[in-house]
C-alpha cells in the first residue's frame, strides 16, 4: 500500500474544505500563518465608488455603524467571495475580477472619470493604486484592518504546501525552508512571492481555496 500523502494548509480550512482533502485520503495539518484584524478608521472623504480588494476590508467596513450609508454607491472588487459578501452584505456590486491587475484595467478604461475610495490592509501590492495614479484617476485609501505574520516552525514532513497570500509565503519562510515540497498557490501574485524559492508550483485557475483544493486532490489522486 502506498504511504498517505500529507499536506500543510497555511491557513485554517473550512469543515467542508478539510473534508474534501480527507475524504481523497489527503492528510492534512493546518496553521494559520497570518493573522489578521480590524483597526480604528474614519469614513470621511468618501468618494463616489468603493474598492474592496479583500473580504477581511468588506468585514471591517461593515463593523463600521456608518457603513449602511456606503450602500448606496456602486463597488468594485477582487475575487468572487469578496463580490458575494458585499452583494449580500446589500452593496451593489459594478465590476469584479479574480486580480487586482484586471481591476485596474477595467477602471482605468471604461471608468477612470469617476472618483474612488479604495479599503486596504496595511500590507498590500501597489499594483491597484500605481495604475490609478498613472492613469490620473482620482482616489483616495483608507487602511481598514491590520494584517501580521503569524510565523511557526513545521516538524512533519509534508508532500505539499498550500499558499493563499504573498504575507503567508513570507511568514512560512521565516522558520521554515522549501525543498522538494510542491506549492499550491491561490494565484500569480502568491506564486511570484516563490519565485526565488522552488518552481514546484501549481497555480489555481481561479483564485479561490476550492480550486486549490481542487488542483491538490487531482495531483495526488493518482498517487494513492
Amino acid at each position: 500500500m502506498s504511504k498517505s500523502i500529507q499536506i500543510l494548509s497555511t491557513k485554517k480550512l473550512s469543515g467542508e474544505q478539510k473534508q474534501a482533502l480527507v475524504k481523497a485520503n489527503i492528510e492534512v495539518i493546518e496553521s494559520d500563518f497570518i493573522q489578521t484584524q480590524n483597526k480604528p478608521f474614519e469614513l470621511k472623504d468618501i468618494n463616489e465608488n468603493l474598492i474592496f480588494t479583500s473580504q477581511n476590508a468588506v468585514h471591517s467596513v461593515l463593523a463600521d455603524p456608518k457603513s449602511e450609508e456606503l450602500k448606496s454607491k456602486n463597488v468594485f472588487c477582487v475575487g468572487l467571495k469578496t463580490k458575494i459578501l458585499l452583494s449580500e452584505s446589500g452593496f451593489n456590486v459594478v465590476a469584479y475580477t479574480g486580480y487586482a491587475a484586471d481591476l485596474a484595467e477595467i477602471i482605468t478604461l471604461i471608468y477612470r472619470n469617476e472618483s474612488y475610495t479604495f479599503f486596504s490592509g496595511n500590507i498590500r501590492r501597489e499594483t491597484l493604486p500605481q495604475a490609478l495614479k498613472e492613469a490620473d484617476v482620482k482616489f483616495n485609501e483608507i487602511q481598514v484592518y491590520d494584517t501580521s505574520l503569524t510565523p511557526q516552525k513545521v516538524k512533519n514532513t509534508v508532500d505539499g504546501i498550500l499558499f493563499f497570500s504573498p504575507s503567508g509565503v513570507e511568514s512560512y519562510l521565516k522558520d521554515n525552508t522549501i525543498k522538494k515540497e510542491k506549492c499550491f498557490c491561490i494565484g500569480e501574485t502568491t506564486a511570484e512571492a516563490l519565485d526565488k524559492i522552488t518552481k514546484n508550483i501549481v497555480i489555481a485557475d481561479q483564485p479561490t481555496v476550492e480550486d486549490v483544493i481542487e488542483d491538490v486532490i487531482l495531483e495526488y489522486s493518482n498517487k494513492l
